[in-house]
Formats: C-alpha cells, sequence, structure tokens
C-alpha cells in the first residue's frame, strides 16, 4: 500500500520501503519452502522452476504485451524504441541490470519509463533462478549451515 501511495502522491516519503518489505516476506516463505523440502529429499529444482514460470510468466507477459499495444499509440517513436528495449530487457530477467545502466531508478525520466516497475521483478525471478542452486550447492557439498536465519542447525 505504501508503494501505491507513494507513487499516487499523497504524502507517502518511505514508499520504496514496501518493495524492501515484500522481498523480505518472500525471500523467507520461498526459502522456508526450499529448505522444507530440502530436508525431506523433495525438492525439485525443475518443478520449483516450473512453478515460478507458471505463476510469473502469464501475467507479465500480458502486462509488456499491454504496455507495447498502448505504447505504439501513445508514444513517439523514440519512446517507442526505449520502451521496446525494456520490454526485452524484462523477457530476460535482466530489467534491473537495463534501468540500472540507463540512469538508474532514480533519474528524473524515470517517470516516464512505463515499465520501469519491472526492476523488481527481475530482482524476484533472479532470486528464483540462483538462490535454489546456491541451496543444492550447499546441501551437496555438505555446508548445512547458512545461517541461523536461512537453516536450523
Amino acid at each position: 500500500m505504501a508503494v501505491i501511495l507513494f507513487h499516487a502522491n499523497f504524502g507517502c516519503p518511505g514508499g520504496f520501503v514496501g518493495v524492501d518489505v515484500f522481498f523480505v516476506i518472500s525471500g523467507f516463505l520461498i526459502t522456508s519452502l526450499i529448505l522444507n523440502d530440502v530436508e525431506k529429499n523433495a525438492f525439485s529444482l525443475k518443478d520449483f522452476w516450473i512453478r515460478r514460470i507458471r505463476r510469473i510468466v502469464p501475467a507479465a507477459s500480458i502486462m509488456v504485451l499491454s504496455t507495447l499495444i498502448a505504447g505504439y499509440f501513445l508514444l513517439l517513436p523514440e519512446d517507442l524504441k526505449e520502451l521496446g528495449n525494456s520490454a526485452i530487457a524484462q523477457s530476460f530477467m535482466g530489467s534491473n541490470f537495463y534501468f540500472w545502466s540507463n540512469g538508474g531508478y532514480f533519474a528524473r525520466n524515470s517517470e516516464t519509463e512505463p515499465l520501469l516497475h519491472t526492476w523488481s521483478l527481475a530482482v524476484e525471478e533472479q532470486f528464483y533462478l540462483v538462490f535454489p542452486l546456491l541451496i543444492l550447492f550447499l546441501t551437496r557439498t555438505g555446508t548445512r549451515r547458512l545461517g541461523p536465519a536461512a537453516w536450523e542447525p
């Protein structure tokens, strides 16, 4: 809610905290699910990624396609080209790097980037791609102690 209030200019200066809270809660839940399945020897990387793909890709695809269609009618050619570039970056789970390399999230022109919000989706996707591999690596190498917040002894 803080993110929405911030972007709607309703006097919520800490709106970005909402994204951080989401990352913490989501990371905790996903880590718990992975660790429980790993402990039961029931974790499947393939099944995990398929569930993430089924959850994220349909909604993200519709959102990007809708934005591209609206952009075709509303944007000038140069802006439409930039929108296309950000859509390509999003489709490769790299919009966070794209926006970072093109002025950053807090750049002055950030209000004119229709897909800017996909930076957080890219971070989430990258987490889903890398973190399970890290857990499996640590499990298979016998390193079971990730720290008290991630893995109980």
